[in-house]
């Protein structure tokens, strides 16, 4: 998944807490919303960010809950984020676990041929 489908399939499921997102969609939207806001901030000032930053918090939320459910976690994990330090750290390096074979939340995003997912169970 390349950049543009990144961005476009998370702002079209911007509500969808359900089903699973990839390690490429994930953190391609991510660093669409970190330029965005760069940008937005740089140009049109902090008020207009602040607005940009609130109307792109529940695809994040979204993004974030699909991505957690892609590692059999639940998005309620989210909720580490309010811990300083150690809970931002757990949480960025669950977010950046390759994804698990088929779990609870669904089958999985599609990956590419060449990529080969770890056995059940290993870790």
């Amino acid at each position: 998944m390349d950049f543009q489908q990144s961005v476009k399939a998370c702002l079209k499921k911007y509500v969808e807490f359900n089903g699973r997102a990839g390690r490429p969609e994930f953190w391609w939207f991510v660093l669409a919303v970190v330029i965005v806001q760069f940008l937005v901030s740089a140009v049109l000032g902090n008020m207009v960010a602040m607005l940009v930053n609130l109307a792109l918090l529940l695809p994040q939320l979204a993004a974030g809950s699909r991505r957690l459910h892609d590692m059999g976690k639940s998005g309620w994990f989210q909720l580490l984020g309010f811990i300083p330090v150690i809970g931002w750290a757990v949480l960025i390096y669950w977010l950046a676990q390759p994804s698990v074979g088929p779990n609870a939340y669904g089958e999985g995003p599609a990956l590419p041929a060449d990529v080969a997912l770890p056995p059940p169970g290993a870790a």
